[in-house]
């Protein structure tokens, strides 16, 4: 398995994957959003980033993520959006490979903080996450504003 910048020619792997996960979520982005996402991801002025699993060939896991500035230390944050990887092949490292690169790229970009949300509900996401991070002890709050 490579983990690996995601390329302009990825798009119809990476897309499969996009969808599962926001059907994993229960929830359904706009092909206008999603579209502007990736071309984000394409853009190298842009603070979102995307990495992806690869194994044989195939695209079996992906990472979104995003550098932000903060109030709190000297160096930016990496706040870790968005984990997936193919539901058969869970439990074999993938999910800890892809947030493994983003500490990489944290690291090397001199920031203080990755941090990432899940939903209460992901418990078998959380077996990894307590491994791996700290839990804050925050409660998100929000207001959608559209």
């Amino acid at each position: 398995m490579k983990i690996r910048f995601v390329k302009t020619q990825d798009y119809a792997q990476w897309l499969p994957l996009w969808e599962a996960y926001q059907r994993f979520y229960k929830t359904s982005i706009a092909e206008l959003v999603t579209q502007k996402t990736w071309a984000r991801f394409l853009d190298s002025d842009e603070p979102m980033h995307c990495a992806v699993a690869e194994q044989d060939g195939v695209l079996v896991g992906v990472v979104h993520y995003i550098r932000h500035r903060s109030c709190w230390t000297e160096g930016d944050y990496i706040y870790l959006q968005d984990l997936f990887t193919a539901p058969d092949l869970r439990g074999k490292g993938i999910g800890r490979a892809l947030i493994e690169h983003v500490y990489t790229a944290a690291k090397a970009q001199g920031c203080s903080r990755v941090h990432w949300l899940t939903h209460e509900s992901n418990t078998d996401a959380m077996k990894l996450y307590d491994k791996i991070a700290d839990k804050s002890g925050f409660i998100q709050y929000r207001k959608l504003m559209a």
